[in-house]
């Protein structure tokens, strides 16, 4: 379990450095914090945790099998009658025990982390409160708005503001206030003012007028016009993905979609135990080589890309037409099954008692 630890987490490091490059302008733009970066980012590794731990796992299950039968282990347990399907009991509990995590993590937490990122995107991207704003810094906004602020407040405004509005080409609006609040109003943002001071000079004319209020409201316009975007497919629910053929509001390419990833949710977890049994079959039935055994491992290793390869022709297939969808069953379960037939029934000197009698009926 610590091999499979180990190689994960060094997969997952990899990929979630790779994904969060794309939130880097974010932090260098927006100035967004490390925490909400972290946060952000983190929301990603429920999806790539499901894709990553069944190739972990038959990483480490082949090296931990290898390694025992180098030393001789496997060898000890095979003389004294142990057989191969209880050598391999150790990578069985351990793929079922991913398995049915990986069915958790795809039913439970990753609809609710796309759910949680897509907020938090949408937030990031569209909110001008403290996400945008930072305490004595000039902040430039969409539409020629240009906002400073002294100091965040611990009951959530600020004080201290001074506001530059040039969305209107002829015309200059400067607005300082002592105190003020972000709200939003239908997912759009506004800025309340409290105790201040509006300016205005006409950039044709020159005129200039001025006026003191208590309290004053602007519309600071450009961000959030679309609201959040529509959940995704991996939000939707078991039983909504698998009903989807009789959604009415749904099209039928978008049926098609909810229906095979409904149907991938069932198949993908289970690929831990298979890979998990593919890793050690080879090396629990095959015979012993002082030289290594490096065929049965590529070989094992060529199976595992074929299946995962073939995993995505399906997906794909299946996306394009419903009567593809059995072979993502076929392709999961059938290398499953015949992994636990070789294991309970293979016998090693069946093929080279077959290849003596073809020779003996050659040279009789």
């Amino acid at each position: 379990m610590s091999g499979f630890l180990l190689v994960v987490f060094s997969l997952l490091s990899m990929l979630w450095l790779t994904q969060s490059l794309r939130f880097v302008e974010m932090v260098t733009n927006k100035g967004l914090p490390l925490k909400l970066f972290v946060q952000l980012t983190s929301l990603l590794m429920p999806q790539l945790f499901c894709v990553l731990s069944p190739i972990a796992l038959f990483t480490a299950v082949l090296f931990v099998y290898n390694r025992l039968l180098s030393d001789r282990e496997l060898v000890i347990m095979q003389a004294s009658g142990i057989s191969p399907l209880r050598n391999a009991l150790g990578a069985v509990i351990v793929g079922l025990l991913l398995s049915f995590f990986s069915i958790y993590v795809q039913n439970w937490g990753i609809p609710q982390a796309e759910n949680a990122f897509r907020r938090l995107e949408w937030e990031i991207k569209n909110n001008v409160s403290h996400l945008m704003f930072r305490e004595g810094e000039f902040t430039n906004l969409k539409d020629g708005i240009t906002i400073f602020m002294t100091k965040y407040e611990s009951d959530g405004s600020v004080s201290g503001i001074l506001l530059v509005d040039e969305r209107n080409r002829k015309e200059k609006v400067t607005l300082s206030a002592e105190k003020g609040r972000i709200v939003y109003q239908d997912e759009h943002p506004h800025i309340i003012l409290l105790n201040g001071s509006r300016q205005q000079i006409e950039v044709e004319s020159g005129r200039f007028s001025s006026l003191q209020f208590a309290r004053y409201s602007i519309d600071l316009g450009g961000f959030g016009k679309g609201g959040l975007k529509q959940a995704s497919v991996r939000e939707k629910s078991l039983k909504e993905l698998l009903s989807a053929g009789k959604n009415e509001k749904l099209s039928i390419s978008d049926k098609r979609k909810y229906i095979v990833e409904g149907n991938r949710r069932i198949t993908t977890p289970w690929y831990n135990l298979v890979f998990a049994l593919l890793a050690c079959t080879g090396l629990l039935i095959g015979n012993f080589n002082r030289r290594g055994q490096t065929k049965i491992m590529s070989l094992s290793v060529f199976a595992m890309i074929v299946i995962q390869g073939l995993d995505l022709v399906f997906t794909n297939l299946s996306g394009r037409s419903l009567y593809f969808v059995p072979l993502l069953y076929i392709n999961c379960f059938v290398p499953l099954f015949c992994c636990i037939y070789l294991l309970l029934f293979y016998n090693p000197f069946f093929w080279p008692h077959i290849r003596n009698r073809i020779r003996g009926i050659k040279y009789a």
